[in-house]
Formats: C-alpha cells, structure tokens, sequence
C-alpha cells in the first residue's frame, strides 16, 4: 500500500470532514515552490500608500495583498487614537477571560459598534476566534428554539469556517453544498424542519452570496443564516455596514453576520453582529473565546473607536467611490469573471499551481505584490492570482500591474503556441 494509501485509509476509517495528513501531502510541493521564489511569508517595512518595502531590499513595492479596502489601515487618525488608548489605559492587555474583567472602553466600543451596525455587537481578537465561538452554539440548538438544526456549509466557505465542521458534527448533523447552490439548499429546507446556512458574505477568492435568494428560503422556511462578512464590512450601506448587513433591516433571531475589523473597517479584531438580546446574553456566557480568551488590546480598541467615527464621516462615501473608481479602471484593463460584482477581489485564473506561482514571482520583481493562490485555498486546477483593490491605489500602479499581467500572459500563450 502506497503512503497515500495508508493517510487516505479505508472508507470506513476516512476523516468525513477534514483530512489535514492528506491536505499537506496534496499541496506540500506547490507551498515548497511559493517559498524557494520568495513569494511568501515575505517580511516588509510599510511605506506611504499601498507601498511596502521588503526586508533586505532597496526598493518599494505595490502592494496588491492586503485587504484594507478602503485604505484606512494606515490613516492618521486611527493610528493616532490607538497610541493614544494606550497611553490613556496605561497597558495593552489584560490576561483574564472576558467573563471576569473587560477594559470600560471596551464596552463603549461595543456599544459605539452596536449602534453603527444596528445590532448587537460582541467583539473577538480575531474572526477565527468569532466563528469557533458562535458555530458550536449554532450547532446546539439554542439559537432555533432548543431544535438541532441541519447546519448547511457552502462548499466554498472560508477555512475558518470549514475548519470547525468536525466539530458541529458533534452537536448535530452538519451537510456541504455546492457553491451558491440554492436548489440544494432548498430541498434540505423541505426535508428537514430547522436548517442553519453557513456561508461568506464577499468571498475571499472573489464573488459574494446570494443574499436575496437566501432571504426568500429564510422568509419561506425559516433558515437560520450564519454569514461570516468579513471581506464585506465598510465597503457598502449605511455607516458602512458591510455586504450582508445592509441586506436586512433587521437581523432578528434568525440571522447572524460576523465580520472583521481588520479589514475594510482599518483596524483590528472580529466582531458578532446579533439581533435579540437572548443571543447576546447567550453568547456572553457560553462563547469559547468569550469565555476563556482576553478581549481586543487597547491599541485596537482604540483603532476601531477612531475608525467608527470616519464611518459616521463624509469620508467613508468619498474613500468608497474612490473604491469604486479603482475597480471600473481595473474591470476595464483588465477583465476577469468577478467584473460584474462591486466588490474589490479580483482573481487571475491560470489553473497550473507553478505556473501561478512563477506569474507571481516575475509580477514582485517587476515591483507588484499579489497572492498566488492554488490547492488548498481554491480547487484544484484553478490556482492563480489574487489582486485586492483598494481606495488608496494610484491610477499608475493599477496600470502597471495590469500591463505587468497582461506581458505574461503573452508569455504563457507564446510558450503554449
């Protein structure tokens, strides 16, 4: 029996929903590749815009990678506020569970967010921490008036979702779909009685859920939807309340968005946006990293209490349509199969994990920064490159990024002719 034999097992003994041993083994060579041409886990000092300059060079780079959409990562004002948090707090962390001592500007924020987003926040150190925490109380049934739902992850769901299905599968049933696949979800609506969603807003790869079509299934069955925005939050509706949010006028007993603070919004962390006052309560007492992990630093507190204020300002609107801008001078150069959405992800698909790999290396020394991406973060076979817009990009990067992709795709079609 060949090694791969041996981690794949039998059918009877096969992991039902992860399978790491087997995930490490699939996609060691192409990680292997991305390292030896130095196109990951790169270090960097940041520079003036969206430039970085990395460790050991004499040189800036653009910087297609992070996901600071609309550019408010480095704005004055937020840095400024979580020096001063720091100064004003006198630490940075305390090490105690939130169920026993919480900064008193922590719950300022938490209330500043709550009435921003219009819903109950909860915040977290990071959305990973939000999503470990909610999904096992979604799985227990307390959030469906005390009935087990059928929890129902999109095949496409982000890692820190997919991660934890082994462990909703030990609370309740748990079934994947295929991407965007309302006909599937449907039919588990009508031959189940409580059914639970599990999806991104925006996803991180490109395009975004149907939100409209899910919520007609909630309206007509009573889905319980767990969206997870965290690429969506800041770049749409009112005070930025992100993607999924602005879809619902309100997020009652059967919706929960979670989203990030370190992403759009500029800052740091993971918040919950609940709808009842018995979620919140619930959640206070019974989320893991609520319960037995510390709170966001004052730095991020701090942060996120100045980012909440531009979100109130006339410059969230302008930093959006700057945005948006970016993204129509882009779509225009440079056409891919996420144009049609307003949203900032774009993905170059070449399908070969080395070859993207090798785009992505000639692209950083032409100076441009983008994510190769293959097995195990998209399928495989549909590896390439991923370009994150952003308000604060110049015309004259977006140009050279886009003639830079555009030379090596000539390249690639020239050596397959």
């Amino acid at each position: 029996m060949s090694t791969t034999d041996q981690l794949r097992g039998s059918t009877s003994d096969r992991p039902r929903f992860r399978n790491t041993a087997l995930m490490i083994d699939a996609a060691g060579a192409n990680f292997e590749a991305a390292h030896y041409q130095g196109i990951m886990a790169l270090y960097a000092a940041p520079g003036p815009g969206r430039t970085v300059r990395l460790t050991g060079e004499d040189r800036e780079i653009s910087d297609f990678v992070r996901c600071s959409y609309l550019g408010l990562d480095n704005h004055p004002e937020i840095v400024t506020a979580a020096e001063k948090a720091v100064r004003d707090a006198g630490t940075l962390h305390w090490s105690c569970a939130r169920t026993r001592l919480n900064f008193s500007i922590l719950g300022e924020l938490e209330e500043n967010l709550s009435d921003l987003f219009k819903a109950r926040v909860i915040t977290f150190t990071t959305v990973l921490a939000a999503n470990m925490s909610a999904l096992p109380l979604l799985a227990s049934g307390h959030l469906t008036d005390g009935e087990k739902p059928l929890v129902v992850f999109d095949k496409s769901a982000h890692a820190t979702l997919a991660q934890h299905k082994a462990t909703v599968a030990g609370e309740t049933k748990v079934e994947t779909i295929e991407h965007n696949d309302m006909f599937a979800l449907e039919a588990l609506c009508r031959s189940h009685r409580c059914v639970a969603y599990v999806c991104d807003g925006v996803y991180s790869m490109g395009g975004s859920a149907p939100l409209a079509a899910l919520r007609a299934l909630q309206q007509r069955y009573g889905l319980f939807l767990y969206i997870d925005d965290a690429h969506g939050i800041s770049l749409v509706g009112e005070n930025g309340a992100g993607f999924a949010r602005s879809e619902f006028s309100e997020l009652g007993e059967r919706t929960i968005v979670a989203a990030s603070l370190g992403k759009g919004f500029g800052a740091s962390g993971g918040i919950l946006m609940l709808g009842t006052p018995t979620q919140e309560l619930l959640f206070r007492r019974f989320a893991v990293a609520h319960a037995f992990s510390a709170s966001l630093n004052t730095a991020a507190i701090g942060a996120a209490r100045a980012s909440a204020m531009i979100h109130r300002s006339a410059e969230l609107s302008d930093r959006q349509r700057a945005l948006r801008a970016n993204l129509s001078l882009l779509d225009q150069l440079l056409p891919t199969r996420d144009s049609t959405e307003d949203l900032p992800i774009r993905t170059i698909r070449f399908g070969d994990a080395l070859i993207s790999v090798a785009a992505a290396r000639q692209l950083l020394a032409l100076g441009f920064y983008t994510s190769a991406i293959f097995f195990p973060t998209v399928a495989r076979g549909d590896a390439g490159l991923r370009i994150c817009l952003t308000a604060s990009h110049t015309e004259e990067q977006i140009r050279g990024l886009c003639t830079a992709i555009e030379g090596i795709r000539a390249e690639i079609r020239d050596a397959h002719a």
